[in-house]
């Protein structure tokens, strides 16, 4: 076969060359920004871990509750893109942010500044003895204690005011603990990869296949701790980098597992094993929905399915190739879920 050649105009080529020289150059600044973007959240983290080690005392973190500025062009995490005219049709503007188990506010980092950017009012709380909250973990021993910081703050909202309640992993339990107690301020609840229990039901529960009975777990688990002493029961647990990694981060981004690793703390036991009483008079009037991680090792496709069968909420919602941590793993799609739910009438 003979020599193919594609002909073209040099006034063709210089514009293939300047599209091309165009592409470079906005991908450069995309890196840089997400370079930027890291650089900044992983400075928050250290700072924090450090303050973490020289303070006592009770800090309450709120993360994202003080700007919904439109961001503009010189700000890290804008794309240059104005407030869209959906903001008018959306109810509640407000977003409350809870993590989930040996998480804090700060994991959102990326959720917080998406939601900001398009005009909502995102905050994110750190739940008691998590992130900079300095309650000793070994403490916190029921699901009012844990939530408290979330309780907190639906009961300071004002009345005609509600809010969309986010909440990831075991975090679920306490936006159900909330429905329950303030279901007239929460417009909606969105369970992400969440411990969306029934009425009785345990939030540890929910990962007996990944971590077997809750009996098993006490007797054998390698990662329990003991803060009031080995010869008493354990008050928490607390993971290994690299089962950390295994099964919460195998989608997530280095430069995230490195700020997650600086910045996890021990798990309270006391909240996760608590059942939690669900009424259908409160709880049960309350719209819920839920969002699927395809790729999740901590909480498997097939118990999210059942979680969602057991308990039907209005909507659900899938993220393919998200890890446990969609915030870090595929924070675009998480955002676009979000912003899709909130427009729902």
């Amino acid at each position: 076969m003979g020599n193919r050649f594609i002909c073209m105009s040099k006034k063709d080529a210089k514009d293939i060359g300047s599209r091309s020289k165009r592409g470079g150059r906005s991908q450069r600044k995309l890196a840089a920004e997400d370079e930027f973007m890291h650089r900044q959240a992983l400075s928050m983290a250290i700072h924090q871990h450090q303050l973490s080690q020289r303070f006592d005392g009770s800090m309450s973190r709120r993360i994202g509750s003080t700007s919904s500025r439109r961001r503009t062009l010189s700000d890290p995490f804008s794309n240059g893109k104005q407030v869209p005219d959906f903001l008018e049709h959306i109810k509640s503007k407000k977003f409350v942010l809870i993590h989930g188990e040996g998480f804090g506010a700060w994991c959102w980092y990326k959720t917080i500044a998406l939601l900001e950017e398009v005009g909502l009012e995102p905050t994110a709380l750190d739940l008691t003895g998590s992130g900079i909250e300095r309650t000793d973990v070994n403490t916190v021993t029921t699901l009012v204690d844990y939530a408290k910081p979330l309780i907190d703050y639906l009961h300071d909202l004002p009345e005609d005011e509600k809010v969309i309640l986010v909440g990831h992993s075991c975090g679920g339990a306490c936006i159900s603990y909330a429905l329950e107690h303030y279901p007239g301020k929460i417009s909606k609840a969105i369970f992400l990869c969440a411990t969306m229990v029934s009425d009785g039901q345990r939030p540890f529960d929910v990962f007996a296949q990944e971590l077997g009975s809750a009996e098993m777990f006490m007797q054998e688990s390698q990662f329990l701790t003991y803060g009031n002493g080995k010869d008493k029961s354990p008050t928490g647990f607390m993971l290994e980098k690299q089962q950390m990694k295994g099964l919460y981060f195998n989608q997530t981004p280095a430069k995230d597992i490195a700020l997650a690793t600086v910045s996890m703390r021990p798990i309270p036991l006391g909240p996760i094993m608590e059942k939690l009483s669900l009424s259908p008079e409160k709880y049960g009037i309350g719209r819920r929905y839920f969002i699927q991680t395809l790729d999740d090792r901590a909480l498997s496709p097939d118990v999210q399915e059942k979680l969602v069968g057991d308990n039907p909420p209005e909507g659900v919602y899938k993220i393919k190739g998200s890890d446990h941590c969609p915030f870090f793993s595929k924070p675009q799609s998480l955002h676009k879920i979000l912003l899709e739910i909130a427009q729902i009438p």
